[in-house]
């Protein structure tokens, strides 16, 4: 896997590099071959959208949508194994936007995700990811807890909510990153958003016809049998050319 995204970062990287014959002239600061325009980090670049959150320039070439359930282990998988990849070789450069929308299979994914988009926006990806990559503790304390209390979490009522968050520590994670605990009990308190994000999920099944999770988009085309990072770096690489899509298969 590590060699196979060196090697798409390597191949798209290529495509960006001005064609030249004559050697770079590192040395000197004014040279052409150097370009000195300061660069915007989009990866840091964060903003709500209508159905989630946008991270990256919002036009660039390509925008990739990811409908990502938090309960769902693939999501975790591809979470680990292609956010970072894309950030460094797509996102970053602002090449690619990366919209997240939150896609409701369960009590739980409502919970998590009103967690995830509660507070500044800016902090999103940090809050998405930190929910992703450590879904494996809390979603086993989750399955591992009694039937009746289960039940209890699935009313979906801000109480339940609140419960569940509290049971599973989820909030404690977002108070252990500086956030307050006031301002995260009011957004799982928030029934209107939960209508919302389940209104959302809604739209986007008769949409985009998205059924099981993760799925993509990109520039609003759902990508049929396409669940996982090894079959999306494909797309993407043949997307931005063929070097990428070559290096993309290794």
């Amino acid at each position: 896997m590590k060699a196979g995204l060196m090697a798409l970062a390597a191949g798209l990287a290529a495509l960006a590099a001005p064609a030249t014959g004559q050697e770079q002239n590192l040395s000197n600061p004014d040279s052409d071959f150097i370009d000195t325009t300061p660069k915007k980090a989009w990866q840091a670049e964060i903003e709500p959208t209508e159905r989630g959150h946008l991270i990256g320039n919002p036009d660039a070439e390509a925008r990739l949508t990811e409908f990502i359930s938090y309960t769902c282990p693939h999501c975790a998988d591809f979470a680990r194994e292609a956010g970072p990849a894309m950030d460094l070789v797509l996102v970053a450069p602002g090449k690619l936007g990366v919209e997240v929308r939150p896609f409701i299979r369960n009590w739980l994914d409502v919970t998590v995700s009103l967690l995830a988009g509660c507070g500044d926006p800016a902090g999103f990806k940090d809050r998405h990811r930190l929910f992703l990559y450590t879904q494996d503790e809390w979603l086993a304390r989750a399955a591992n807890a009694p039937r009746s209390q289960q039940a209890a979490w699935a009313r979906g009522t801000a109480e339940a909510r609140l419960n569940a968050a509290r049971a599973l520590d989820l909030d404690d994670r977002l108070v252990n990153r500086g956030m307050n605990r006031a301002e995260i009990n009011a957004c799982l308190a928030d029934d209107a958003a939960a209508k919302r994000l389940l209104a959302n999920s809604d739209a986007d099944r008769e949409e985009m016809g998205v059924r099981g999770t993760p799925s993509f988009a990109l520039d609003g085309e759902l990508l049929e049998n396409v669940h996982a990072w090894q079959q999306l770096r494909g797309v993407l690489a043949s997307h931005y050319g063929q070097a990428g899509a070559d290096g993309a298969q290794q």
